[in-house]
């Protein structure tokens, strides 16, 4: 197994929605930054504070990125968990607790594989918690397609030992003050994984459908090069600056709402060309 799925969960959102997008990031290298650590250095905190707060052995991790807001956010994460496993012992006194757990739902997606946060399993329920340090990004609980790429991974481990009726994903995102939650019965979940995971997924192994430009692009290696963001960015570019005499105040209203995204478009082609002109002879 590679290091990180060619579809990835992390990556579904993307792949999803543009479907070839994952065979035209496949030709970027690859490569970290540091969001990307010491989010990952925030996560080793978490799984070491988790399994000491309910007596697993673990070895207290080291990392540059160390600090007193990362050991406060991560502090709470656990709190948070072991609420949530307060309120699922009510009803199921021996819940299961699963930690950094390897989930696989290659029935769906083709080399499919992931690792969920925390899992906890109940008689008839199955909560997948997930810890997000990213401080640029608010992410949503609802219909969030890594999460649920986990769920159907964590059925896959206990759909036969339980009688799982649904899933609750929770989003922990402390830097944002952004916590929620999204249930959904299993039968829709394994309906959506049958009807549109799967298919997508297919398609986008073979690098097949259309190129859709959307938020998704955010974080794609493509978007700087990619010709179909570009001529969406361009095409809103001449739709907003058409030449009328004047402009209303109504017109600037519009220009300033897509005007962001625009110029962070911009910005990036030109981060892009500057690096090829001085550091690759371009």
């Amino acid at each position: 197994m590679s290091k990180h799925a060619f579809l990835s969960p992390s990556g579904s959102h993307r792949w999803l929605n543009c479907t070839p997008s994952a065979m035209l990031e496949s030709e970027f290298p690859g490569g970290s930054s540091s969001a990307a650590e010491e989010g990952t250095a925030a996560h080793a905190f978490c799984e070491h504070k988790l399994k000491k707060a309910l007596r697993r052995r673990s070895k207290r991790p080291v990392s540059d990125y160390d600090s007193d807001e990362m050991q406060e956010y991560t502090d709470s994460y656990v709190d948070y968990v072991l609420e949530q496993l307060e309120v699922a012992k009510q009803t199921c006194k021996d819940s299961m607790v699963l930690i950094e757990q390897k989930v696989d739902f290659s029935e769906y997606v083709p080399d499919g594989y992931g690792t969920a946060d925390c899992i906890i399993v109940s008689d008839d329920t199955l909560q997948i918690i997930d810890f997000k340090y990213g401080l640029g990004v608010l992410v949503d609980a609802e219909q969030n397609t890594q999460l649920m790429c986990y769920s159907i991974g964590a059925l896959n481990l206990f759909d036969s030992l339980y009688d799982i009726k649904e899933v609750t994903m929770h989003i922990f995102q402390p830097r944002r003050e952004n916590v929620q939650n999204w249930t959904i019965p299993v039968d829709e979940l394994k309906a959506w994984a049958e009807n549109e995971l799967k298919p997508k997924a297919q398609m986008a192994l073979n690098g097949k459908g259309e190129y859709h430009p959307g938020e998704w692009c955010q974080f794609c290696k493509a978007a700087v090069r990619c010709r179909a963001r570009a001529e969406e960015k361009l095409r809103l570019a001449q739709q907003e600056f058409k030449m009328p005499p004047l402009l209303t105040d109504s017109e600037i209203e519009e220009v300033l709402t897509i005007l962001p995204d625009l110029t962070k478009w911009a910005d990036g082609i030109l981060a892009y060309a500057t690096d090829a002109a001085v550091n690759h002879g371009k």
